[in-house]
């Protein structure tokens, strides 16, 4: 470059001539006094001759921009404005400076602050104006897309939905594990708060935009306490479990360390494997005798029923860190007061899994745990009526005097600790987010179980059972146990010399479109 002027200062610009824009100087050179100088950009003016500058300018930095090029309809733009250029073309003359570049004339221009200000507002207007039809046409295209139903979104997954939806309908559903959940919790298991993403508790959460995903949160666990007539002095509650399942694995990894021992009802008599399971060959079935070390109670061969002197004589030599009460198929009463004195005998903290019998036990159909187990669990989607998930109840607040140690609390402690440590362990230890959807539609149960009307349902399911228990023995079969207390019924099939999948199947086969499944024991 050679420039034989001093250094520009202040703003200064770079600009190219644009040819829809050149115009002629009285001395024969071209130059273009119309364009504008837009924000902290530079452009170039390619000039054939050097003009004389009134005064020298200091130096300053400068920054290039794009040749920018004029459609016809901004020809015709300059033209409406023809005569405002004019006027401020004496005024722009005074800010130009010239020099040569690559053998060509440039010139140097002064941004005055009038142009940096209106080509800082001009330049987003210009790229904020409507969408082209193109644009608008792929937005309409995803909105289309986005708003589908399911039948028209994927007709394969409706078809099959449909299939089970009429099998359900036509069908007899004898699973005590399964239930039909009301017109208003399938609304709010298909609703938008499945879109948002809520990781920790409410009020402290990882994630902004959660003050109306902690509102439902906080009014589903009130609403559990209600539910079960529980004072929040005395009880927490975690409602983010992912299924029953977890929330007893979240219960063993907050309060034991890996190789600690737990000790539930053996499967085969009717607990749950979440309590701990061996098959005959010794392989571990699940995460809870995987990571701890579990040994089972069992029911006596003969009645049924728990067999509570070997319970205790068991569990005073295994020393359980938790004691389990609660199971998947068990049709009689808990006597949890017995299982209080075996823990305290033990030093066990009690836990109840009460996911079967939840919904009897809130509409008083069946004892309660809470007064005498230190944590309950529980399924939502079985006699609560609820979506599928899980719930953690815990004690909090003092410890009675005539409790026995407690796990990792010391001689010491008088209180309870299971609200943090139980809290962490559901997250962040074992899940991530909770699923919003679900606690919606697990508080809209919680306010029906609440009511005179799901207690009158809870006492018909219970009548029900009895009945159907009732009309099997007349028919010369036999129950486990005899009878039940609750909802659950057990069908002993070895005096017929079969097993409970080889009737299952016969019983879905001879009924075409009906299918009836129970509880049957081999």
């Amino acid at each position: 470059m050679d420039f034989t002027q001093s250094p520009p200062s202040n703003s200064l610009s770079l600009g190219f001539l644009s040819h829809s824009s050149v115009v002629t100087a009285p001395n024969g050179s071209k130059n273009d006094r119309g364009s504008k100088i837009v924000d902290d950009s530079i452009s170039f003016q390619i000039e054939s001759t050097i003009e004389e500058m009134a005064h020298p300018l200091s130096s300053i930095p400068l920054q290039l921009m794009d040749q920018q090029t004029e459609d016809h309809h901004n020809c015709q733009e300059e033209n409406s404005n023809k005569e405002k250029r004019e006027s401020e073309k004496v005024e722009e003359e005074k800010d130009v400076e010239e020099f040569r570049f690559w053998g060509h004339s440039m010139c140097l221009k002064r941004k005055r602050d009038c142009d940096s200000a209106s080509s800082t507002l001009s330049s987003p207007v210009k790229s904020l104006r409507g969408p082209s039809d193109e644009l608008e046409l792929r937005r309409n295209a995803v909105r289309a897309w986005g708003n589908q139903s399911l039948r028209v979104a994927d007709s394969d997954v409706f078809e099959i939905m449909e299939k089970e939806k009429m099998r359900q309908y036509r069908g007899i559903e004898l699973i005590a594990s399964e239930n039909f959940v009301c017109k208003a919790v399938m609304e709010a298991l298909g609703s938008h708060l499945t879109n948002k993403y809520s990781e920790g508790m409410p009020r402290s959460r990882y994630y902004g935009g959660n003050q109306y995903i902690d509102e439902i949160e906080i009014l589903c666990c009130e609403r559990a306490l209600t539910a079960f007539g529980l004072d929040s002095e005395s009880w927490g509650v975690n409602v983010q479990p992912y299924s029953c399942t977890s929330a007893n694995f979240a219960v063993y990894t907050g309060l034991l360390l890996p190789g600690d021992r737990i000790m539930g009802l053996d499967t085969p008599s009717g607990g749950n494997t979440s309590h701990g399971c061996y098959l005959p060959n010794g392989r571990k079935v699940s995460g809870a005798s995987i990571f701890f070390e579990s040994l089972s109670y069992k029911v006596n061969p003969q009645t049924g029923y728990i067999d509570y002197d070997k319970l205790e004589e068991k569990a005073v030599d295994f020393r359980p860190k938790i004691l389990i009460c609660g199971g998947s198929s068990y049709p009689r009463e808990w006597d949890y007061a017995r299982f209080r004195q075996i823990a305290d005998k033990c030093g066990a903290v009690l836990l109840c899994d009460m996911a079967q019998i939840s919904g009897l036990i809130a509409a008083k159909e069946c004892i309660s745990p809470f007064e005498f187990c230190d944590i309950v669990t529980s399924t939502t989607h079985k006699s609560l009526r609820g979506p599928r998930g899980g719930i953690i109840f815990y004690r909090k607040g003092p410890k009675p005097r005539k409790r026995g140690m407690l796990l990792n609390q010391g001689e010491g402690s008088d209180r309870y600790d299971f609200e943090e440590k139980i809290n962490f362990a559901v997250f962040p230890a074992l899940q991530g987010g909770p699923h919003n959807n679900h606690i919606a539609a697990l508080a809209i149960a919680l306010k029906q179980v609440a009511t005179p009307e799901y207690k009158a349902y809870m006492q018909q399911v219970k009548k029900n059972a009895q009945a159907l228990a009732s009309a099997i023995l007349r028919r010369n079969c036999r129950l486990v146990t005899g009878g039940t207390d609750n909802h659950l019924l057990l069908w002993d099939l070895r005096n017929l010399g079969l097993t409970g999948i080889i009737y299952s199947k016969y019983l879905a086969f001879s009924s075409g479109n009906l299918t009836t499944e129970l509880y049957l024991h081999c």
